[in-house]
């Protein structure tokens, strides 16, 4: 069936209603609404474990302070000339390309019983090695109350940090601070602080510089970078969307991209604890620095070794705190506990050098692959029909495949493209959907529940539901009980009826008719102008098909007798015929080809074979034995099986119907036992005994029989509505008949009959 544009229009609506929930998702990845940003981070820490650790073209060692050196050297805060002997080694023994510190100068936190003297001794011992200008990056952070403190004014002068300003210290104001806004909210979640983007995740975002009013302080991690390429420092340059490190000559050495026009994200390469991650103790470093001047040519010596090994040679060694004590930690991708936050200069350092920079789409990419991910999604996911479960497997499929695909991609491309809002808008929308659809498929359902209604009855229909099984489609045989049942006479009403009052009599009627025959459990085939035609244990298969089809035929001549006493009260509205209407019913059990038949484009579902002939014969054929129900041996048989004795039946003999050649028992249905009379009762008992004597050729006995039971007859002619004969007449003239002209020597009882 074509769809109508009401139900095409409520579709779309139904697509418009759902429009908002990718929408959302896009917001809340875009703002990082309820810990959005979080949940993205998850997956991406699951993409990094994807594609594993990887190694770098750069040499990174770690120098840590850990236990062992706060053992060996004493309680932090240490004297800096510490950090002076230890980095002068490493450059003019060991040779590394540059040292990055990652720890705070700022004398705040000292103790107000430290040796004042020693600290200010430590300051001037490793500003005279700064002053040397080696390969050193020292860690700064911005906060304007530390230089406005006269402590750190002090920390600032003995080192000389400073260096490009001939303004007296004490002149000098506090910096600005960088240009982005700390506390700013950002496309990717947490707010910045300081030069390190650091959120419950750890480290993702940072910028790679800040201008204030003194200078561009660049991150520790490009100024690493830059040492190691030697590159000078106006080669470090910065445009909108891009950093570039410049030789002297003019060549880009290296080029990254910006976000923001100053963030770049981490490509983490490893675990902390790691094989690609060379490293060792602070103390042990410091110790063979130390050992470079002693008196002692052994160890001496062994210093030099120490110092000589490659693991040193052009190498970026990155200083800090490893120790949990000093609370300088922080989870990774790789490192779900946390641990020192030294190893995101490290990490940053690698992705600046290998150049594997994290890729991701523009936000209205990831706006349109969200949406474009949602509606195919959920398009596969509402999709109805006998392919339901292929396109809902197939939505699995898909949302499957865009999550492998996103990994691979990870991990051959470095491109990050969103999870959690193009799924989280793919599943929410489709679960809406589907929502919306069992909603609809039951108010459908109850619609197909009334439609079908009108052929089987409402419990039968209910039943079919609840089994789950569908009709067969074509044919397929069963064991059922046809039920054929026609108006007597029907010409005559059709020509004593115009077609407005013919209708509404029909309508009355056959409305009668198929309610009952639903209420039993029929279902109904045709109407074939006044016919009804049903079937009893089809599509749905009912043990006591046949009981209930006898049953359906005996309400039904009662709710007619109460129709002609309707109509005889409506007066002059209907003709004496009407009052006088009766019906014939015929019933057969027995296997019959059940299914829908018809054309390619048209079909119904019906019932075909020799049983549903025979029913057909036990209608027309009931006129000539004056009943108004008949059914063969096969029913009488299953009505009792199954239903007991509340049916009374009489046996009519054994006839030949037009079209077979085999004898078939057949029997009235008088009435339910419930409604027999005993005069009914004391008539069957007559009309048995008279049978008997027919079989013996016994005429004039049968006949003195049949006499006493038509006076006994639930029909007789002239009382009965609508009734010109009954079995009792029938057989008077048959016995008659053979009186006068008896059947051949071996006639067995059988009566040919010769019209349908």
């Amino acid at each position: 069936m074509a769809a109508t544009p009401k139900n095409t229009a409520w579709k779309h609506l139904r697509w418009l209603a759902l429009l908002p929930l990718p929408l959302f998702w896009c917001l809340f990845a875009h703002f990082g609404w309820l810990d959005f940003q979080e949940l993205e981070n998850k997956t991406l820490d699951w993409r990094f474990r994807w594609r594993g650790e990887r190694p770098a073209p750069v040499k990174i060692v770690y120098v840590d302070i850990d236990s062992e050196s706060l053992d060996l050297i004493g309680n932090w805060p240490w004297s800096r000339g510490i950090l002076a002997k230890t980095c002068a080694a490493l450059v003019q023994s060991a040779g590394v390309k540059a040292i990055g510190i990652d720890i705070v100068m700022s004398d705040v936190a000292q103790a107000e019983i430290a040796d004042r003297k020693k600290l200010v001794t430590g300051n001037l011992e490793l500003a005279a090695f700064l002053r040397k200008n080696p390969p050193l990056v020292l860690a700064a952070c911005y906060a304007a109350d530390v230089f406005r403190d006269k402590r750190n004014v002090e920390s600032v002068r003995s080192l000389s940090l400073v260096a490009h300003e001939t303004r007296p210290l004490d002149q000098i104001e506090a910096p600005e601070l960088p240009s982005f806004e700390v506390g700013r909210q950002t496309p990717w979640g947490p707010p910045l602080v300081g030069l390190i983007d650091t959120y419950h995740g750890g480290t993702r975002w940072v910028p790679l510089f800040a201008p204030s009013n003194i200078t561009t302080y660049n991150h520790m991690a490009v100024e690493l970078v830059r040492l190691y390429l030697g590159i000078e420092r106006d080669g470090v340059r910065f445009s909108a969307d891009r950093l570039e490190f410049v030789r002297p000559e003019g060549t880009v050495a290296l080029r990254a991209p910006l976000t923001e026009k100053q963030l770049l994200e981490i490509n983490w390469f490893s675990r902390w604890i790691s094989p690609l991650n060379k490293r060792d103790s602070f103390a042990t470093v410091y110790l063979n620095a130390l050992a470079l001047a002693s008196e002692d040519p052994k160890e001496r010596q062994a210093a030099q070794a120490y110092f000589a090994d490659p693991l040193w040679k052009d190498a970026i060694v990155l200083v800090g705190p490893v120790d949990k004590v000093m609370q300088d930690l922080a989870p990774t991708p790789f490192d779900a506990d946390p641990v020192p936050r030294v190893g995101v200069h490290g990490n940053l350092v690698k992705t600046l050098t290998a150049g594997e920079f994290l890729r991701r789409l523009p936000p209205w990419a990831n706006i349109a692959l969200t949406f474009a991910l949602t509606f195919l999604l959920a398009g596969l996911a509402v999709s109805g029909g006998a392919r339901s479960a292929l396109y809902k497997g197939l939505a699995v499929l898909l949302a499957a495949g865009y999550v492998a695909a996103a990994f691979e991609l990870f991990r051959r491309h470095h491109l990050v493209l969103p999870l959690n809002a193009p799924l989280g808008a793919a599943f929410t929308t489709s679960f809406a959907g589907l929502i919306w659809q069992i909603v609809e498929e039951q108010r459908q359902k109850g619609r197909i529940k009334g439609m079908f209604g009108a052929y089987v009855s409402p419990q039968l229909v209910e039943r079919m539901v609840e089994s789950g099984d569908d009709p067969q489609l074509g044919g397929h045989d069963a064991e059922i009980t046809a039920y054929f049942s026609d108006i007597q006479s029907f010409s005559s009403f059709s020509e004593k009826l115009g077609s407005g009052p013919l209708v509404e009599l029909m309508n009355e009627y056959l409305t009668a008719c198929t309610d009952i025959v639903q209420e039993e459990g029929g279902t109904l085939d045709k109407y074939i102008g006044d016919a009804v035609v049903a079937m009893f244990g089809a599509p749905i298969a009912l043990p006591d098909h046949a009981y209930r089809a006898c049953v359906a035929s005996q309400r039904v001549h009662r709710q007619l007798a109460e129709l002609r006493a309707k109509w005889a009260g409506e007066g002059r509205k209907w003709p004496e015929i009407v009052w006088r209407m009766q019906s014939r019913i015929g019933l057969n059990s027995g296997v019959c080809m059940i299914g829908n038949m018809g054309s390619r484009t048209r079909f119904n579902y019906t019932m075909m074979g020799d049983n549903v002939n025979l029913a057909a014969r036990m209608e027309s054929g009931a006129k000539s034995w004056g009943a108004y129900t008949m059914c063969t041996e096969a029913t009488r048989a299953l009505c009792v099986q199954h239903g007991g004795d509340r049916l009374v039946f009489r046996p009519l003999g054994r006839i030949v119907v037009k079209g077979r050649t085999q004898a078939v028992p057949i029997f009235e249905i008088v009435g339910l036992k419930e409604h027999v009379t005993a005069s009914a009762h004391e008539c069957i008992g007559l009309f048995a005994a008279g049978l008997e004597k027919y079989y013996a050729r016994d005429w004039d006995g049968a006949r003195a029989l049949f006499t006493q039971s038509q006076r006994l007859e639930p029909n007789i002619p002239g009382q009965t509505p609508g009734v010109v004969s009954n079995p009792s007449l029938v057989y008077l003239d048959i016995a008659a008949h053979y009186r006068d002209d008896p059947p051949p020597p071996d006639w067995d009882g059988v009566y040919v009959m010769k019209e349908k």
